[in-house]
């Protein structure tokens, strides 16, 4: 599947639908949805991912966790203000109705970094993982300052991600990190006593949520390990993104690396457009992939048909005019090998309707 990256355009934007098809199908098999529902009757609270548009950042994968558990949110660097209008309305809106059903919300407030390489690390903080870890501490006292410092309904938890191994760093009271890639999967019997130790203002029902995603990276990065010893993988994996996803509703991209996913909530969308059309000519000119073109996908979730499904079109166009435009304007040579797609997301059945072509089924 890593040999994509080295296809022709066309057929990789086709690669890419069909697995978007078959990634549909299987979330909305008897099979899965049984799964899902058991999974959250076990583990109740609702765990929502902030995040960089960065490809190689992936957490339901590096947990081994079941797609359409965590809820993602991505911007350039992870860079979040709840200030911003629509970003506050989203969150808010997520959390009222995850308590209103009653459950708790557990926020993973994410940065990463490359601990081979600094400049494998976050280009939106400049690789300067000391700012990154600053900003997500800025985010969580903005989500401690809309939700409350108590704790007890909404939690927000910074956290670490190393690119290299895909290992997460939990960040506790004061200083104090648990950092997965110096335990095994022989210690995931100690995960749940640590996290005591560590968050002991967290609530214990949502520690014991948050286990299955340590165990499970735990697991991950033994297979990248073994991966790397094999020589199945390299552990110094550095961009090689061919694709520009703009929206929501990308969870069939669980093949990390593939696409730039940007969420629509900084006011200053602009910005990380241009980040990742630099990032993709970067990814051309230095050969990590074939410079014959590249896609920009625009993607809106809606909930019902009819009114709903009628504005996430208008949305998904304008999203995927602006971002052609700024392309355009300072990307010329760039523009001139995109491939525009636009769709909106079922997001209850994960099918993905192309508006400009038939339905593809996915996330």
């Amino acid at each position: 599947m890593h040999e994509i990256h080295r296809k022709p355009i066309q057929e990789r934007i086709s690669w890419v639908f069909e697995l978007a098809r078959r990634h549909g199908e299987a979330f909305r098999s008897p099979e899965a949805w049984l799964a899902r529902e058991r999974y959250l009757a076990r583990h109740p609270t609702a765990i929502a991912v902030l995040k960089c548009m960065d490809g190689r950042i992936n957490i339901p994968v590096a947990t081994n966790t079941p797609v359409g558990i965590l809820m993602p949110f991505r911007n350039l660097g992870g860079m979040f203000d709840l200030g911003w209008p629509h970003l506050g309305e989203v969150l808010a809106h997520h959390v009222l109705r995850m308590t209103g059903a009653g459950r708790r919300v557990l926020f993973l407030i994410t940065y990463h970094w490359s601990k081979g390489n600094p400049q494998r690390g976050c280009a939106g903080f400049q690789f300067d993982t000391a700012a990154a870890i600053a900003h997500t501490r800025d985010v969580r006292r903005q989500v401690e300052h809309i939700f409350g410092n108590g704790h007890d309904t909404v939690y927000p938890l910074v956290c670490g991600f190393e690119t290299d191994e895909e290992a997460l760093v939990i960040h506790g009271v004061g200083d104090v990190v648990l950092d997965l890639s110096t335990l095994s999967v022989y210690d995931s019997a100690t995960l749940e006593p640590r996290l005591a130790e560590l968050l002991p203002d967290m609530p214990e029902q949502m520690r014991l949520d948050l286990v299955p995603l340590l165990r499970g990276n735990l697991e991950h990065i033994a297979q990248v390990r073994e991966q790397a010893r094999r020589q199945e993988r390299m552990l110094d994996i550095e961009h090689r993104e061919w694709m520009i996803c703009l929206g929501r509703g990308f969870d069939f991209l669980h093949t990390p690396n593939l696409a730039l996913i940007i969420g629509p909530y900084s006011p200053t969308l602009a910005e990380p457009l241009r980040q990742a059309a630099a990032i993709i000519e970067g990814n051309m000119r230095a050969g990590r992939i074939p410079d014959d073109g590249f896609l920009l996908l625009a993607s809106v979730p809606y909930d019902e048909i009819g009114v709903d499904r009628a504005r996430a079109e208008l949305k998904s166009r304008f999203l995927s005019d602006f971002a052609a435009e700024v392309i355009r304007n300072e990307f010329a040579a760039l523009a001139g090998k995109m491939t525009k797609r636009i769709a909106v997301l079922d997001w209850r059945s994960r099918n993905l309707e192309l508006l400009d072509g038939e339905a593809q089924g996915g996330g």
